[in-house]
């Protein structure tokens, strides 16, 4: 298998050369499992922040456990996961190794600039 471009199961919504945002989709089809990936340079180096949308049952005590230790503890831990085919998986893998690439570079070529004018 090798890359895709377009990628299956990819969605690049926003590139602003120093940060580039993305969806994968779960193959599950429910949007409740899909991630939003946000791959930024910074002072640091690559900053990569996957947003997901967590639930537990209305109905479940493990709601109010969840409530209580927020209160109690001041955050709370969660797992996400996402189903991908193989393909997808290296797609995923493959953009995350790319943007990386690109957002630094322009970061580099930016601050560059900056200090030539």
């Amino acid at each position: 298998m090798t890359p895709q471009t377009p990628a299956e199961g990819i969605l690049l919504h926003k590139d602003f050369g120093d940060a580039k945002f993305y969806t994968v989709p779960c193959d599950c089809c429910s949007t409740d499992c899909a991630h939003d990936v946000c791959i930024e340079a910074d002072e640091t180096g690559i900053t990569v922040t996957t947003y997901t949308t967590q639930k537990t049952n209305w109905w479940s005590r493990n709601r109010w456990q969840v409530i209580w230790g927020l209160l109690t503890q001041g955050y709370v831990k969660y797992e996400a996961s996402i189903i991908m085919t193989p393909q997808a998986a290296l797609n995923y893998s493959e953009v995350l190794k790319s943007a990386s690439r690109d957002v630094q570079a322009f970061r580099n070529k930016r601050t560059i600039a900056k200090t030539n004018p």
